[in-house]
C-alpha cells in the first residue's frame, strides 16, 4: 500500500524539481573607465543543463570591445536520464495502482502478473540507483560551472587588478538538491518493495513448499517412532509386571493341616 501511495508522489517530485528548474547568476564588471563598465551581467541556464551552449557578453575594459564567453560543461545526459526514469516510474506506478485496486482478481489468477511486477520493480530499483547517482555527479558539475568565482576567471577584464569584478548573486540550487534527495528516496522505496512483490510470485510459494515438505516428513516420522516406542514400553512393562509379580493366590495361600489342638486329640 505504501508503494501505491508514495511511488507516484516521489516520482513527481523527482522530475518536477529537476526538469522544471531554471536559474541564473548576475555578475558585475567595474572598469577604470566607468563608461565601459557593466554592473549587471545576467547569465541564465535551465534544464537540461547544456551549459556550453549558454553564452553571454562581458566588457573587456579596453574601449567598446566586448568579449563573448560561454559556460563550461554539459550535464544534459545525466539530467535527461534522471527525468526519463522518473517519468516512466510515475506512469508505471499509476498503472500498477489501477491494477491493484480494480483488477486484483485477474492479477492473482496466474503467476504472470506478479512475475512481471517483480521484474519491473527490480529494473526500476536499479535505474533509480544509477540515475540518482549520475545526476548527483552531474549536479556537482553544474554547481562548479555556475559558481560566480569560476565564471569571473573566464573574463579577461577581471585579470587586471585595476578592474573590479564581483558576483551580485549566485544561482539557487535548492530545488536541484531536492531532486537528488527524492531520487534516492525513490530507490529506497522501490528496492524495499521488491520483497513484498516477490511474496506474490510463484517462486516464493514454491520455495515455501520445498522447505515445509521435509519438515513435515521429519515430524511425522518422529511422532510415529515415539508412538511405537511408548506402546512397546507400556506393553513390555505390563508383561514384566505379570511375569515377575506374585499372584494373589500364591501370596494368600496358607499351609493345610490341623487347625486346632482339640481336633488332634
Amino acid at each position: 500500500m505504501c508503494m501505491v501511495i508514495f511511488a507516484p508522489l516521489f516520482a513527481i517530485f523527482a522530475f518536477a524539481t529537476c526538469g522544471g528548474y531554471s536559474g541564473g547568476l548576475r555578475l558585475s564588471v567595474d572598469c577604470v573607465n566607468k563608461t565601459e563598465s557593466n554592473l549587471s551581467i545576467d547569465i541564465a541556464f535551465a534544464y537540461p543543463f547544456r551549459l556550453h551552449q549558454v553564452t553571454f557578453e562581458v566588457p573587456t575594459c579596453e574601449g567598446k570591445e566586448r568579449q563573448k564567453l560561454a559556460l563550461i560543461g554539459d550535464s544534459s545526459s545525466s539530467a535527461e536520464f534522471f527525468v526519463t526514469v522518473a517519468v516512466f516510474a510515475f506512469l508505471y506506478s499509476l498503472a500498477a495502482t489501477v491494477v491493484y485496486i480494480f483488477f486484483q482478481n485477474k492479477y492473482r489468477e496466474n503467476n504472470r502478473g506478479p512475475l512481471i511486477d517483480f521484474i519491473v520493480t527490480v529494473v526500476f530499483s536499479f535505474l533509480w540507483l544509477v540515475g540518482s547517482s549520475a545526476w548527483a555527479k552531474g549536479l556537482s558539475d553544474v554547481k562548479v560551472a555556475t559558481d560566480p568565482k569560476e565564471v569571473l576567471l573566464l573574463m579577461s577584464a577581471c585579470k587586471q587588478p585595476s578592474n573590479k569584478c564581483m558576483a551580485v548573486h549566485s544561482p539557487v540550487m535548492s530545488s536541484l538538491n531536492t531532486s537528488v534527495v527524492f531520487g534516492f528516496l525513490n530507490f529506497i522505496l522501490w528496492a524495499g518493495n521488491i520483497w513484498f512483490v516477490f511474496k506474490e510470485t510463484g517462486w516464493h510459494s514454491s520455495g515455501q513448499r520445498y522447505l515445509s515438505d521435509p519438515m513435515e516428513k521429519h515430524s511425522s516420522s518422529y511422532n510415529q517412532g515415539g508412538y511405537n516406542q511408548d506402546s512397546y514400553g507400556s506393553s513390555s512393562g505390563y508383561s514384566q509386571q505379570a511375569s515377575l509379580g506374585p499372584s494373589s493366590d500364591e501370596f494368600g495361600q496358607q499351609p493345610t493341616g490341623p487347625t486346632s489342638f482339640t481336633n488332634q486329640i
